[in-house]
């Protein structure tokens, strides 16, 4: 048979395990694992890209391939791949921030709402322990 402290307990589980899987949701959209694997490739396409125009520029050079490119044509595109990805990184970066913030926000919305419960409490106490002065 239960009771009614157990039934509270049993529905604050629930909510608990409710809030878990929304935040485990959340942190899946932000960057879970789905996004690392993608993280990887675009890395390695990134550093294949430009591994590739430094050594068709060294191929260019020494063997003096005329080519209508300008002379820091890899240098020029090495740069921007650089800059590109810079960019994706600090977009990255922003979102991580987004999400530390919107955590601590939420841990300390929790953390009034529990101190507001622990003063009513000890008022009730007080309340209940002093007798009513006539």
């Amino acid at each position: 048979m239960k009771t009614e402290e157990n039934v509270t307990l049993e529905q604050e589980l629930e909510h608990f395990r409710a809030e878990k899987e929304k935040i485990r949701n959340i942190v899946g959209q932000i960057g879970g694992k789905g996004t690392a694997k993608k993280d990887h490739i675009i890395n390695l396409i990134f550093f294949i890209t430009i591994i590739c125009v430094f050594i068709f520029d060294i191929f260019r050079h020494l063997y003096r391939i005329p080519m209508p490119l300008p002379p820091l044509f890899s240098i020029e595109v090495g740069v921007l791949l650089v800059s590109l990805k810079i960019i994706w990184m600090i977009h990255k970066q922003t979102k991580v921030e987004h999400f530390q913030f919107w955590i601590l926000n939420s841990i300390e919305f929790r953390l009034n709402n529990l101190s507001r419960e622990m003063t009513e409490i000890a008022t009730s106490l007080e309340k209940k322990n002093n007798p009513i002065d006539k």
